[in-house]
Formats: structure tokens, C-alpha cells, sequence
């Protein structure tokens, strides 16, 4: 009897099991199919794109993007949709830089070059001085000051080819472009030139944040990047003479701080509305293109999240809420004004998804988690199998999701894939026309699928605090 019995509720929890993974299997048919047939992110991006274009944070395009996403959130009917109000920095690039290597009296060669984020103007005449390259900063302490003073730090390391990761390889030499400026002006640099980050040889130079730490304005010096193919021809040229100098003019401007803000809305859950899911990308982007990949696409199919899960007629147990976070690219005040009120309000998170690293084909997810949270997620995977989502690792989440971190909190970021991405990232290219319509919604099919599992199951972490 008690055989029968311990075998009849093996077979009734496999049948539960079995049921359960149909179910899943079906939502997340309904959810791919909608996203494919009937998706409104390719919509909204054209829209942010091409009618708002590049969002610089505290510029007038940004504050047109919070209004249209505001709207746009309000008419998915959502529970509530509101502004977050956060200070952000005011950064202009004014005119159109120029730069020029001078190989001779009266000879040169144009390069392309942009201003870095954040970096203040070189005189009104512009600055020219002779050229050391470099390939980092430890390089700058054995050259000493008696090599640095006066000249302008040309810093040359390249992203690593063969990373099969490229946000390894991005993060590899990112540190000279954020603080190469601050570190070249301590030996007495008159200005720096950084190779653009990017895998590809090209003519476009790519923009992105800098910092000068605590070094006094007085002291501050102007920075820009080059395009990897003028990279390319100063490093040459200075191999065969020392002596070139190097030419550039930019009229940048940094204002006081303005308000900006986050935008949210939010499906309250139906069993335990006080736990969180948060799925999100930010506003605010660089002002070369129209930041479609950086970050438009992460915002679009975040608010898709939430209105896929309504047109499939599912219902959050738990509370759903988008966040399309401002000043991302050269600050994060969105995302830690976020965290600080999320905190005060004691505000449980128990998942939080990111979206910024493109709209190009979904791979997969990174997890910032327990290992006892990324079993159960690696339970899902095969749900994912049939779309060809393949990536399910522990590792970063995201840099706006990343505030939220602890108290057993599940952080992850979106995959995608990635060898494109740096051909546009922080660049000109940057644009609505290179963003594939399928691939942004494959993404966003596969954000709503992972966001609907979350909110079905719950993490390990809130389970057991449950009970």
C-alpha cells in the first residue's frame, strides 16, 4: 500500500511538472508570435530615432524622448506611469571638431577625430603640438614628465581581436579613453588623442565618457578620439617622424547640472504586488547618431516587456515595472537615483533585466546571482532551445540594473550578439537604419519570456524568505 501510494504521487508530481512545462512552452509561443506579428518596438525606435534623434543627457532631444516614451507607457494601460526627477551634467559639443597631422611646413594630412564626453575645449585657435604615443597609461609614468610636457598623449592600444567577447575587449582599453586625460595632464600633456574603440578599421571616430577626477579646471586638458584609420596613419607617420605635430580644434562646453528624468510605469502583480521585477535600457545616448543600438533599442524592448505580457493576456504575480534610466553614457544618475529611492522606500527587487548592448540577435542572458538562483534559471533553458537562445551564464548584469544589487536581488543583461556592436557603438553609425527589425524583436520576445518565467516561479532568495 504504502508502494502504491509513494508511486501514485511520483506520477501526479511528473504529470504537475509536465503540465507546468507545456504551459511555459505555450506562453512563450504566444509571446515570440506577438513580438514577430504584431510587435510595436521597431515602431517606437523609428520614432526616437529618426523624429527625436541622438539624446544627449540634458540636451532638448532628451527631454522630447521622456515625453514621447511617457506617452507611448500611457497607452499600454498600465497601472501607473510616472516621472522619476533626477539632476544629470549638461555636456555640448558645438561645432564640428577638425584636426590635421602637420608632417611639414605647410603639408598635412586631415584626420576625423570627436570630441570625448565631458572633455572641456582646446583654445579658440586651437592646439598644436608634437605627438608620443603611447599604447596605456602605465606607459605614462616611465616616460616621465621631461618626455610628456608640452606635447599631446596619443593613446594607441587597440581592442583585442581575438576576444571572442568584445565587451572583454572593449573593457580591456577603455580605461585610456576615461582617464587618459587626467593621468597625461599630471606629466604636463598639453592635450590627448585616443584610438577609438572599435574592432573594425574605419573613418569614424567614436565618442564616450571621460573623466578628469579631481584635477582642477585649471589644470584640465582637452581630449578627443580619432577613427581607427587615423590611428592607423599617426602611429605610421610617427614611426618614420618624430617630429610630426599634430593640429585639433574642438568647442565643447560643460554647463551646470540640469533636472532630467527616469520614465516607469508599472503592472501591478496580482499575489505579492511588494516584489519587484524591473526590466529596463537608457534614454539618454551620444549625439554623433541617434543612439538607435545605444541605448533606443534596450528602451523599446523593455516597454515591449510589458505590453506582450498584457497581449498575451498574462497576469504578474508580482509587480512589473519598466525603467528607462537617463544618463547612462556619462554619469549614471538615473540608475543610482533609482537604487537610492527604491531604498528608502524599502522597496523589494527581486529580479532586474537590462537591455544595452544592441538590438541585434539574441543569444542569451548573463546573471549576476546565487549559484542555488542560477540552477533554477538553468532549468528554463531548454524552453529557450526552440528560438535558438543558447547563453545562460553567471557573470555582469548591466550598468544601470547594477545599483540594485544585493539583498538577494537576481540581476542579468540581455546578449546579444556582439561582433557588430562596436562598428556603431558611441559612433556617427549609430543609427535606426542599421538595426534589423526581426532582431530587435526577437530580443524583445526573449526579454518577456525570461521576465515571465521570473514573475511565475519567483527567485530562490524571496521564496524562502516567503516561506
Amino acid at each position: 500500500m504504502i508502494k502504491k501510494t509513494c508511486l501514485l504521487i511520483a506520477v501526479t508530481l511528473i504529470s504537475f511538472v509536465g503540465i507546468a512545462q507545456t504551459n511555459d512552452e505555450a506562453q512563450l509561443q504566444k509571446i515570440y508570435k506577438t513580438s514577430l506579428t504584431n510587435g510595436k518596438s521597431y515602431e517606437w525606435l523609428d520614432y526616437l530615432s529618426n523624429q527625436i534623434g541622438g539624446r544627449l543627457s540634458g540636451s532638448f532631444n532628451a527631454e522630447l524622448a521622456v515625453e514621447y516614451t511617457k506617452e507611448q507607457l500611457e497607452t499600454l494601460g498600465l497601472d501607473r506611469v510616472w516621472l522619476q526627477p533626477v539632476m544629470v551634467p549638461k555636456w555640448t559639443r558645438g561645432i564640428k571638431e577638425f584636426a590635421y597631422i602637420e608632417y611639414g611646413p605647410g603639408e598635412t594630412n586631415g584626420v576625423n577625430i570627436c570630441a570625448l564626453g565631458g572633455s572641456v575645449a582646446t583654445p579658440a585657435g586651437g592646439l598644436k603640438a608634437h605627438v608620443i604615443e603611447v599604447q596605456g597609461l602605465d606607459e605614462l609614468e616611465a616616460l616621465g614628465e621631461e618626455k610628456i610636457k608640452g606635447k599631446i598623449v596619443f593613446y594607441n592600444r587597440p581592442m583585442q581581436a581575438d576576444l571572442i567577447q568584445t565587451f572583454e575587449a572593449y573593457g580591456g582599453c577603455v580605461d585610456q579613453r576615461y582617464s587618459g586625460a587626467a593621468e597625461a595632464a599630471k606629466y604636463g600633456a598639453v592635450g590627448v588623442i585616443v584610438r577609438s574603440m572599435n574592432l573594425r578599421l574605419d573613418d569614424l571616430p567614436h565618442t564616450g565618457s571621460m573623466s578628469y577626477g579631481d584635477l582642477p579646471v585649471s589644470k584640465r586638458i582637452p581630449a578627443a578620439a580619432i577613427s581607427t584609420n587615423g590611428a592607423e596613419s599617426l602611429s605610421t607617420m610617427l614611426a618614420l617622424n618624430k617630429d610630426i605635430k599634430f593640429f585639433f580644434r574642438q568647442t565643447c562646453k560643460v554647463f551646470p547640472d540640469v533636472q532630467s528624468y527616469n520614465v516607469i510605469g508599472e503592472i501591478k502583480g496580482s499575489t505579492y504586488p511588494d516584489e519587484i521585477i524591473t526590466v529596463g535600457g537608457h534614454l539618454d545616448s551620444w549625439d554623433l547618431g541617434d543612439g538607435s543600438h545605444d541605448d533606443g533599442a534596450g528602451c523599446v524592448q523593455s516597454m515591449e516587456v510589458l505590453r506582450l505580457l498584457k497581449e498575451t493576456g498574462y497576469t504578474p504575480k508580482r509587480t512589473i515595472r519598466v525603467v528607462l534610466f537617463m544618463n547612462e553614457e556619462n554619469g549614471l544618475r538615473g540608475a543610482t537615483k533609482y537604487a537610492e529611492v527604491a531604498k528608502e522606500k524599502g522597496e523589494n527587487h527581486v529580479f532586474a533585466l537590462e537591455s544595452d548592448a544592441g538590438g541585434f540577435t539574441p543569444r542569451g542572458f548573463s546573471f549576476d546571482c546565487s549559484d542555488v538562483d542560477f540552477e533554477q534559471i538553468l532549468s528554463w533553458k531548454p524552453l529557450f532551445k526552440p528560438y535558438l537562445i543558447h547563453y545562460f551564464e553567471q557573470g555582469g548584469s548591466g550598468a544601470d540594473v547594477g545599483p540594485l544589487k544585493g539583498n538577494g536581488t537576481v540581476l542579468a543583461g540581455l546578449r546579444p550578439d556582439s561582433q557588430r556592436y562596436f562598428d556603431h557603438h558611441h559612433a556617427a553609425n549609430d543609427t535606426f537604419e542599421h538595426v534589423n527589425k526581426r532582431e530587435l524583436e526577437l530580443g524583445a520576445a526573449t526579454m518577456t519570456s525570461l521576465i515571465y518565467l521570473m514573475d511565475k516561479y519567483g527567485t530562490v532568495a524571496f521564496n524562502k524568505i516567503k516561506g
